[in-house]
């Protein structure tokens, strides 16, 4: 069966400073034609910062389109020419003031491909080195430290629920796992 989609026309209805919006026109298996609305977004990094004693990092900050406070991993977009090990680190040095000595590659997910072409790289950081919080201007963030066993059950609980923090905590747990019984 074919899957396939062919763009048809494109036409840029939104360009703003972080995301754009895009309407195609496609036609579909079948010689049917359909619209497509396309959110296009720059990419983004997260990282899953450990400590010596095997806590995790973690940050809270009130998210404007859900209207909650969230807790997450450090994360942030990628800058125009940064690849994404570098967003990680940066994000992870101006959100919780910490560097990594040694940083892992975990996955990478695409947020919702539906409607978005959002791609979120997630990276694992282990020998942490103090430092200060380098926020940008618009942000307000508090770092907490937490086990794996009390994020999972807070993952259970319904209690963290933005997904890049949720696969992360169970990529990174498992990747420690394997690493232990090496």
């Amino acid at each position: 069966m074919k899957f396939e989609e062919t763009t048809i026309k494109s036409d840029r209805l939104y360009e703003g400073k972080i995301l754009s919006l895009k309407l195609d026109t496609v036609e579909i298996p079948g010689k049917k034609y359909s619209k497509r609305e396309i959110v296009e977004v720059s990419g983004a990094s997260a990282i899953v910062p450990i400590l010596d004693d095997g806590s995790v990092i973690m940050i809270k900050q009130y998210r404007k389109p859900i209207e909650k406070i969230t807790l997450e991993i450090p994360a942030g977009k990628i800058d125009l020419g940064e690849e994404p090990r570098e967003t990680a680190e940066r994000e992870l040095r101006e959100e919780t003031g910490y560097t990594p000595s040694n940083m892992t590659y975990l996955t990478e997910t695409h947020t919702s491909p539906g409607f978005c072409d959002e791609k979120i790289y997630i990276f694992l950081a282990k020998g942490l080195q103090a430092g200060e919080q380098d926020l940008d201007d618009d942000e307000v963030v508090e770092t907490f430290n937490y086990s794996f066993e009390e994020l999972i059950k807070m993952i259970e609980r319904g209690e963290i629920t933005d997904a890049k923090t949720i696969i992360g905590i169970f990529m990174a747990r498992d990747y420690l796992k394997k690493e232990r019984e090496k």
